[in-house]
């Protein structure tokens, strides 16, 4: 059986494509960068105040049909008091808990949900439940960081999927323990919002950036002229005019649909478990030149037989013999330099194309890190 053994790794083998198409986008024209598109405010930032709070729950999914949890004590406890709260006082040691499930749900409740809203629902299985599949979550209230109760939660789940199986094969898709109820949580207490402070609110950007304040006060003074100002790399704050004082609201909605051309810096992001390649459009490579061979060298051992001829003694005997046959091969290196600055923003593409694997790609990435030659933030995931 042949076994390979690379002297050099695999990087070597995929950093000539690298050049490549490096190369092959330092030959292009240049040709000038497209107006980049403006985004609307409310895309990017938020007004502070203005936010969404988390919610949690403990409750219970019954009618698994026999696939529920294996008769865990909090689970037969909870059993036992939401039968307590119609009267009825169990044992809790000869309770069944097979076509029930304790489960986590979770919410988030957006600003401005007023008593009677509808919230979505995740819910998910905390015992050793196998699927959740045509269950019913029973009443839950969903409380928030501060221990107040602001919605409740009840209805028929959805997993998505299905888990079946028997005779000692199964099928699962998806993930049956989790699941999910859309509207399935009423709010019951509306969460306050205050968005201003006296005649000022501030708008807070999703990812501060310095360049992206100074965009955005300068897009607002072009229709409200001294009415805001960058408090720091992340925070605007803005003055209400005499001309809103009594509709605060419409004065919000015209400022959260200004444009504004977004700062994107340059990132190179690589996630080795998915494949996935992200590079913005100012990346850039410096020029440097990459080193491209293989020197790979094949060991192949193969078994025969040794069978005694005639004139020999009577105690001889056929015994096994290994042959080793070793060969190298050294393909050419080459050295191949380029002076241009060209962008990478095909690069994950192109390496996709020769079949480069996604720890081959970041390899590359990390080696051209290294040498200075990539102007990014690189981030492996």
């Amino acid at each position: 059986m042949n076994v390979p053994t690379p002297h050099r790794s695999a990087l070597h083998r995929l950093l000539l494509a690298v050049v490549t198409v490096l190369a092959a986008a330092a030959l292009l024209s240049p040709r000038a960068e497209a107006q980049t598109a403006g985004v609307r405010l409310r895309d990017i930032a938020f007004l502070h105040g203005a936010r969404g709070n988390q919610l949690m729950g403990y409750g219970l999914v019954s009618g698994i049909a026999g696939d529920g949890d294996k008769d865990p004590n909090y689970t037969r406890q909870s059993i036992a008091n939401v039968m307590r709260r119609f009267g009825i006082n169990l044992d809790v040691q000869r309770l069944s808990s097979k076509n029930v499930a304790a489960v986590f749900v979770t919410a988030e409740i957006p600003p401005f949900a007023r008593s009677g809203s509808k919230i979505d629902i995740q819910v998910s299985t905390m015992g050793d439940a196998k699927t959740l599949q045509g269950g019913i979550l029973l009443q839950t209230p969903l409380m928030g960081a501060d221990g107040q109760v602001y919605a409740v939660a009840q209805g028929a789940v959805s997993i998505g999927g299905f888990s079946a199986g028997g005779g000692g094969a199964s099928v699962t898709k998806n993930h049956p323990t989790s699941a999910q109820i859309i509207g399935g949580a009423l709010v019951e207490r509306p969460i306050p919002v205050t968005l201003l402070d006296g005649n000022s609110m501030k708008m807070i950007l999703n990812e501060p950036d310095f360049t992206m304040a100074a965009r955005t006060v300068e897009a607002i003074h072009r229709k409200f002229p001294d009415t805001c100002k960058a408090l720091d790399g992340g925070t605007i704050s803005l003055e209400l005019p005499d001309q809103y004082q009594a509709n605060p609201v419409e004065f919000i909605a015209q400022v959260q649909a200004i444009e504004v051309i977004p700062d994107t810096a340059a990132r190179v992001i690589l996630n080795e478990k998915t494949g996935t390649i992200v590079a913005t459009a100012r990346v850039r490579v410096n020029s440097c030149a990459i080193a491209h061979g293989n020197l790979i060298v094949s060991v192949a051992q193969s078994q025969t037989v040794s069978q005694p001829n005639a004139f020999a003694p009577t105690n001889a005997s056929t015994v096994a013999v290994t042959n080793a046959d070793v060969n190298v091969t050294e393909q050419k290196a080459g050295l191949i330099p380029f002076a241009e600055m060209p962008t990478v923003e095909r690069v994950a593409a192109a390496l996709n194309a020769v079949g480069a694997t996604p720890r081959d790609i970041v390899a590359i990435f990390q080696a051209l890190k290294q040498s200075g030659a990539l102007q990014a933030e690189l981030l492996v995931r």
